[in-house]
């Protein structure tokens, strides 16, 4: 049996995307901007071992940013002020991080820009024939200008964002809440939608609701890591399942 044959999409009321490593490779540029940051933060404050790439499938990929900058200090032994979410990106707070790494982050989306993965797309086309509904799901509060930029932002009547998140008290992945909170929005309950993610901590998210069926692909945090962790179905792209 093929991947694409365990997914019946008639079964499901919606579909719940992650956005980056899912639809768009923005997870390319969080890593570029998250290695921007770490790799100058550590190194001037003398803190070992240097950040590697690993760093980011293991502590920050799919996480709040705030989260993310915690979770890496922490697994070097460093605790930093929180600070507040209006701190300039050169404090020295958890925050102050979080929003120099969003620079960093901004910087890169402009000087390269983004699109959709095809595969996506594809998918994308396939789900428009049929009703069902679509919403993306992302910690990034810089979603709705990576759906702009890539040309599908028309394809979401539901995006729950870091700002959606943050305005209903939602708490971040692995939580299930923000994917909980897409369903509604879309007249379902979790049993019947499915999530799509690429990220260790949101397929955790996945299975630590109650939805119908939990998508991985694997973009680089590994097919088997991501059945360990929830995954039911793991694809090399979302084409696979058209």
């Amino acid at each position: 049996m093929t991947e694409s044959a365990l997914v019946r999409w008639a079964d499901y009321d919606a579909a719940l995307f992650d956005l980056d490593g899912v639809l768009t490779p923005t997870a390319e540029v969080h890593m570029r901007a998250w290695a921007a940051l770490f790799t100058s933060y550590l190194s001037a404050h003398q803190i070992s071992p240097p950040y590697t790439d690993a760093d980011y499938f293991a502590y920050v990929d799919g996480k709040p940013r705030y989260d993310g900058v915690r979770t890496l200090l922490a697994s070097r032994g460093v605790t930093l002020p929180e600070g507040d979410p209006s701190d300039p990106p050169t404090a020295e707070t958890v925050c102050g991080l979080g929003n120099r790494k969003n620079a960093e982050f901004e910087h890169e989306l402009a000087a390269h820009g983004v699109a959709a993965y095809p595969g996506s797309v594809a998918l994308l086309d396939h789900l428009a024939t049929l009703p069902i509904g679509l919403a993306v799901v992302s910690s990034s509060v810089n979603a709705p200008a990576v759906l702009a930029a890539a040309g599908i932002a028309d394809r979401f009547p539901v995006v729950v964002d870091g700002a959606v998140a943050l305005d209903h008290g939602l708490p971040g992945k692995p939580a299930p809440d923000t994917y909980a909170f897409a369903a509604k929005q879309l007249g379902t309950d979790d049993a019947h939608a499915i999530v799509i993610e690429d990220a260790v901590s949101g397929v955790q998210a996945g299975a630590a609701g109650d939805f119908g069926l939990v998508i991985g692909v694997d973009r680089g945090a590994g097919r088997q890591t991501l059945l360990d962790h929830g995954a039911d179905v793991v694809v090399a792209d979302l084409g696979e399942l058209v």
